[in-house]
């Protein structure tokens, strides 16, 4: 299908969403099933993913600047229907990131060592850990091709492609470390080994598959990359390079408070993480119902239409707060049950209730930053969620959750409600920022074309 059948697609909410919904979902499962196909096999093993795998998911935020950029630009140049300069974005992200991760990809592999030794691995865990952050790493632009291709496809509407690929993944992956990590069907018992060359095997035909994918929905000029490769990278970094910076600040922010809970004991750590993988599926609906706005309000913005685009994000906001909150009274409601399946410890299930509970307060001010930042990115307006993201995460949840939790000796409950205020303040001022319409001149596309006017 070619850029011009996007004319006779409409696109809503719902059917940008829930293929994205999926997508977010099986992504978490594919992070979680070489731990689990691991803990059947050995305990070290297991450690020694774990860690590569934190500074391998620091590497993929560095990987999604560019493919937020893309999503964004995509977005808003099919909405005024200026088709060739959206695939010309299109090819333009997938050069960017091909350097960018090539790089990377490369430093993991002859750094790998000494990346762990700086980590304080155990060295029992080190030979393990040495080899699957070297497979994976030098691999690692695989991914970051897929996220890049992923999003464009997402932009144009094709959602359901990039579902179908992340499904196809997962299988292939679960299957491999099947056969590598236990030695079935003839083949070695390979471990750690077994799970890395799964995963880059898995990728790589991925891959293969959402580029063939790509080539079939978009008419891509790659011929022409060096023509216009300047300005569009310069416009991809604008948005990309903000959005990740809020990235790591808010990843750095969680790991400092990390710190704190790691200071209350073992039980606090454990029920803070059954906790909160809990309460991911009240979350990956606001990030899905985010995203599919984000790329409505990219079309809308872009074809000029910024009454609809404003309407939009408030209605997409009042969706997500309603499920999100509503899964979070369901959740609630049979905490005891859900933090049962985990353990059997009373404390941890006590006080996960109690968090739990705070969360029906916390993810509905989530949603606000969930939708609305995406919102004004779409619009144009980057960097101030950059700028007011920073200063609450750094201002409000660090220095309360230390305060409330550690000084006050509040504990979770009281890091809790940290997050809740960082959200609630954060998200109430984003709001403002949308209501106030002052990223109707923001808009990339009108940019265009004033200069050309001019």
């Amino acid at each position: 299908m070619s850029t011009s059948s996007m004319d006779k697609r409409k696109l809503t909410l719902f059917a940008l969403t829930w293929p994205i919904f999926i997508e977010i979902l099986l992504h978490m499962i594919m992070g979680s099933a070489d731990t689990l196909m691991l803990s059947q096999y050995n305990d070290d093993a297991v450690a020694a993913v774990g860690v590569s795998n934190q500074v391998l998911q620091l590497v993929i935020v560095m990987f999604g600047f560019i493919a937020t950029g893309t999503a964004i630009m995509v977005a808003q140049h099919l909405g005024a229907k200026q088709d060739g300069t959206a695939a010309e974005i299109v090819v333009v992200s997938i050069g960017v990131n091909s350097v960018f991760s090539l790089f990377l990809s490369g430093v993991l592999f002859l750094f790998a060592e000494k990346i762990l030794v700086a980590m304080h691995l155990p060295g029992e865990l080190m030979d393990r850990a040495v080899f699957y952050l070297q497979i994976v790493g030098l691999f690692s632009f695989v991914q970051a091709l897929l996220m890049t291709i992923g999003a464009s496809l997402r932009s144009y509407g094709f959602t359901k492609d990039a579902m179908y690929i992340t499904i196809g993944i997962n299988i292939m992956n679960i299957f491999g470390n099947y056969v590598l990590i236990f030695g079935q069907f003839g083949f070695p018992e390979m471990g750690v080994k077994g799970v890395a060359i799964s995963t880059v095997v898995s990728r790589a035909i991925g891959l293969i598959f959402i580029f063939v994918i790509l080539l079939k929905r978009i008419l891509v000029p790659f011929k022409q990359l060096l023509g216009y490769a300047k300005k569009h990278t310069l416009d991809l970094l604008k948005i990309g390079v903000p959005t990740a910076g809020e990235h790591v600040s808010y990843n750095t922010s969680q790991m400092m408070i990390t710190i704190f809970i790691t200071s209350l004991g073992t039980v606090a750590l454990t029920t803070k993480v059954y906790t909160q993988n809990l309460m991911m599926f009240a979350l990956l609906f606001g990030v899905a119902i985010g995203q599919g706005t984000q790329i409505l309000i990219g079309h809308l913005v872009g074809e000029g239409n910024h009454e609809k685009a404003y309407s939009r994000c408030l209605k997409s906001l009042r969706i997500a707060m309603i499920i999100s909150t509503g899964i979070s009274f369901l959740f609630y409601l049979f905490s005891n049950e859900l933090l049962g399946i985990f353990t059997d410890n009373d404390e941890i299930i006590r006080t996960g209730s109690i968090l739990i509970l705070l969360t029906i307060i916390l993810e509905p001010g989530r949603s606000f930053n969930l939708v609305v930042i995406n919102a004004l990115r779409a619009a144009g307006d980057v960097k101030f969620p950059v700028y007011l993201g920073i200063l609450s995460m750094w201002g409000i949840s660090v220095p309360v959750a230390y305060l409330l939790g550690i000084h006050f000796n509040l504990g979770l409950v009281g890091i809790w409600i940290a997050f809740i205020l960082d959200e609630w303040l954060r998200g109430i001022l984003m709001l403002w920022r949308w209501r106030s319409k002052v990223w109707l001149d923001m808009s990339f596309v009108r940019s265009e074309s004033l200069d050309k006017a001019t």
